[in-house]
């Protein structure tokens, strides 16, 4: 047979003693080892080797066990509760000790005694003190929140009820507190348009002082196309505004302000400026006046005129700061040294075309069964030329006319292309004039307004 291998020497003892409980049945008290060879090993003091195997290799001795002086504590015989694993264990410290096979180490025994409380978790978005679990099953109230949340429901409502009460006082054509230039025209539009009226109807109709040159001179707004337009000012004001602001606003006298419309008729301004720069400046434009009742021919001379183009700003602002205030300083307007742009060739057309057919003759203007005479007398207050673009046109003061006609046409009704009767007005005797003054002869140079323009 192959000789068993050797097996390792054994480790000094030490520690306490195995836990493995030794019988002397009966005593309880222990006992020593009975003489001879020891169960599972070579003898104590017996040759190196293994029992049954002559001739086997030797080793060591295990060293002898002394039983202790005393009882050794363990369990008296028959004491060992059931299920006690009683398989002997080989002596030595308890560290040493080797799980058998086929066992798994598992977890470390906790200590005796009670164990302590597991902490509650705390719910989510609260905080526990250090120490201190939350209440199970009620989370820690956020201090404050009801109290913001009352507060937030009451500033809602009062805006509500405040918005109700703007929007009950509100009803009229025109929101409470609306103004304009600072005069209040809250309520129905004829009301408004009264308040404008009573409010800026002089002031929009008073002449503009103006300056040209160190030479003062006047402007009147309406005959330079510079008016208050009441009427779209207030149509513009009218209307509900449901504007959370300005509804509440007006219960605290916040005012509304709407903007008054000055429309320019940049034409009739720049007619006006051509005007007052013939007279004014040291230039001069060629013209054709009718002031004897006959066309004279007039060249123009260069020199320094007033700068029409640059002073259409200048104007329109002092007539918008006249209305707003009542009053303005007169303007002095920007002048420029000007070539006369009517040349000679065209002083000669515009009187051989125009002027001289002009007062030629009278002109009869029929509408209806009335008519009226215009000779050189009354053509003169009414007849003018101006350049424009280097031309010689004829130009009609409807004012003038109007007061010469004066009531000779009322009661005749022209029926116009929508349909509608409506009486005479200067445009329409202008209209026939301008036919009848380039007229040669006398069937010419009498023109019947058409009562029917359909």
């Amino acid at each position: 047979r192959a000789p068993h291998p050797a097996a390792p020497p054994a480790a000094p003892l030490r520690g306490r003693p195995s836990r493995r409980p030794r019988h002397d049945h009966g005593t309880g008290a222990g006992f020593a080892p009975a003489p001879g060879p020891a169960l599972g090993g070579p003898g104590v003091g017996s040759d190196q080797g293994y029992a049954g195997y002559d001739g086997g290799p030797s080793t060591e001795a295990f060293p002898a066990f002394t039983e202790p002086a005393g009882p050794t504590g363990g369990p008296a015989l028959g004491s060992v509760p059931m299920g006690v694993d009683e398989t002997p264990r080989w002596p030595g410290p308890e560290t040493m000790d080797t799980p058998g096979p086929g066992s798994r180490p598992g977890p470390a025994a906790p200590p005796p005694g009670p164990r302590p409380p597991l902490p509650t978790p705390a719910p989510a978005g609260t905080s526990a003190k250090p120490g201190k679990a939350a209440p199970a099953g009620k989370p820690a109230k956020k201090k404050g929140r009801s109290k913001l949340v009352l507060l937030g429901g009451g500033l809602v409502g009062l805006v509500a009820v405040a918005y109700g009460a703007g929007l009950l006082m509100n009803h009229s054509d025109i929101p409470k507190g609306t103004k304009v230039l600072g005069v209040d025209i809250s309520g129905s539009r004829d009301d408004a348009v009264a308040k404008l009226q009573t409010a800026f109807g002089k002031r929009s109709a008073t002449p503009l002082q103006l300056t040209v040159g160190g030479k003062s001179v006047e402007l009147k707004p309406e005959k330079a196309g510079l008016t208050l337009d009441s009427q779209t000012t207030v149509r513009n004001a009218t209307g509900s505004d449901y504007n959370p602001v300005t509804v509440i606003g007006s219960l605290f006298g916040v005012e509304r302000t709407a903007t008054a419309v000055m429309p320019v008729d940049e034409e009739k301004l720049k007619d006006s400026l051509q005007e007052i720069a013939g007279t004014a400046g040291t230039a001069t434009e060629g013209t054709i006046t009718f002031d004897t009742g006959k066309p004279v021919a007039v060249p123009g001379k260069a020199g320094t005129s007033l700068d029409v183009d640059g002073s259409v700003d200048k104007v329109t602002k002092a007539f918008r700061e006249l209305v707003a205030n009542g009053k303005a300083a007169p303007v002095e307007l920007p002048t420029a040294t000007k070539e006369p742009t009517i040349s000679q060739a065209e002083l000669n057309r515009a009187m051989k075309e125009f002027a001289e057919p002009a007062m030629s003759a009278p002109v009869t203007v029929k509408a209806g069964t009335k008519s009226l005479a215009f000779g050189a007398k009354s053509l003169p207050k009414i007849l003018s030329m101006a350049p424009v673009q280097g031309k010689l046109v004829e130009k009609y003061d409807l004012e003038a006319l109007k007061a010469t006609y004066g009531n000779a046409f009322d009661g005749v009704l022209i029926t116009r292309g929508t349909g509608a009767k409506t009486p005479v007005t200067p445009q329409d005797v202008v209209g026939a004039l301008g036919k009848g003054l380039v007229g040669k002869t006398p069937a010419e140079r009498v023109v019947t307004i058409d009562t029917n323009a359909n």
